[in-house]
């Protein structure tokens, strides 16, 4: 439910008019989870081999778990190296059949070589077999909150019913930056050898000096050529997102452009504070009808340099809150857009505790009159900063 809106124009100023040629992209700043562009960033498409990230996620999670640690055997099964590995032609880590590997080697050949042998060692040692791997891997990106992505294999090879967004991609590969930072190096990882065979990680990003750290590629005729990639510049994380673009030159060249422009076009502007109160919720039968909200840690915008697009805000949430509602309780989303992109969506937390009064108070005709100052003089200060 809708519980206000408050909007304040930029400074009018030269305009950013970035266009991608890319079918798909998305580009992400991890601090803030601000959206800097999005184009088709929620339209299924096909991910190749960056669905070897949720591959390494589900991975990562069983090492977090305790169920595996990097020193865990896994077997190299013929099915795995038949389907994966050197009489494939795919991309293999060339494993050796029925050998076993220490999972810390399987997770680079998984993630600096794209294996798929690999990939499927691990599907088959975690879950038995691919297939039962492949829905572990859907739902562990739903518990995440990634509604849209499907997975069939562990690898990204073709399959009618794989898919996945731009925007769940870059999602993803943020969780998997912040949660589990030094599995996260592997991604950074420039070669690895096994079996004497020299690979070189195929992220074209990881050479061209722009401080970019991971992830993955993909290709397919399916899909085209496209990239998942991460680089830091001046502290600030972003994550971009290409896909559907037709060579390899093109995708490195059009990720390269993104992450650029994102660092140089925009700059961080505090909206609220630690612990600030940022607006109101209706509650029903307490003993008070309204209850402030309140930020966890610092709210931050990325504004484009000199734009004159809007920004828009508004609180979401079911309402109204029924009592007893518990102080620090996550209640709403702070919903910020600038233009017709949403750039940013925080949680807001109950500032207070409220109890049940004695009287049942009806706060619905109550729900569009909340007080707007905070949010609009929040938009107002920073726009004119």
């Amino acid at each position: 439910m809708l519980a206000f809106l408050a909007c304040a124009s930029a400074p009018a100023a030269r305009a950013q008019n970035f266009q991608s040629p890319a079918p798909f992209a998305f580009l992400l700043d991890s601090d803030s989870g601000a959206v800097l562009y999005e184009k088709a960033a929620d339209d299924p498409m096909v991910p190749a081999s960056m669905a070897k990230i949720a591959t390494a996620l589900v991975a990562f999670q069983e090492i977090g778990a305790g169920r595996l640690n990097l020193d865990s055997e896994i077997g190299i099964s013929e099915n795995a190296w038949r389907k994966g590995g050197a009489p494939a032609r795919g991309t293999t880590m060339f494993a050796a059949v029925r050998s076993r590997i220490k999972l810390s080697d399987i997770l680079q050949g998984l993630i600096v070589q794209a294996g798929n042998d690999a990939a499927i060692a691990l599907a088959e040692a975690i879950a038995g077999d691919e297939a039962t791997f492949a829905r572990v891997m859907t739902e562990r990106v739903r518990a995440l909150g990634l509604t849209k992505s499907v997975f069939r294999n562990a690898t990204g090879m073709p399959d009618p019913e794989q898919r996945v967004t731009a925007r769940e991609l870059a999602l993803l590969a943020n969780h998997i930056i912040k949660t589990y930072p030094e599995l996260y190096k592997i991604f950074g990882q420039k070669e690895f050898t096994w079996n004497k065979i020299r690979q070189v990680n195929r992220n074209p990003l990881l050479t061209m000096e722009i401080g970019a750290d991971g992830l993955q590629t993909g290709d397919l005729e399916e899909s085209g050529y496209g990239l998942v990639g991460s680089a830091i510049e001046n502290g600030q994380r972003l994550i971009v997102v290409v896909n559907g673009l037709k060579t390899g030159r093109d995708r490195a060249a059009e990720a390269r452009k993104l992450l650029e422009w994102g660092f140089r076009a925009f700059e961080k502007r505090q909206l609220f504070s630690d612990g600030e109160v940022v607006g109101e919720a209706s509650v029903y039968g307490g003993e008070k009808g309204r209850i402030a909200l309140r930020t966890k840690g610092a709210v931050s915008l990325l504004l484009p340099r000199g734009t004159g697009e809007r920004l828009s805000a508004r609180i979401v949430y079911q309402g109204p809150l029924s009592v007893p509602v518990r102080e620090g309780a996550a209640v709403a989303q702070l919903v910020v857009s600038r233009g017709e992109v949403k750039t940013l969506e925080v949680p807001l937390y109950a500032a207070e505790t409220v109890k049940a009064g004695s009287l049942q108070s009806r706060a619905l005709d109550a729900l569009l009159e909340l007080s707007t100052g905070w949010v609009r003089q929040a938009l107002a200060r920073v726009t004119r900063s």
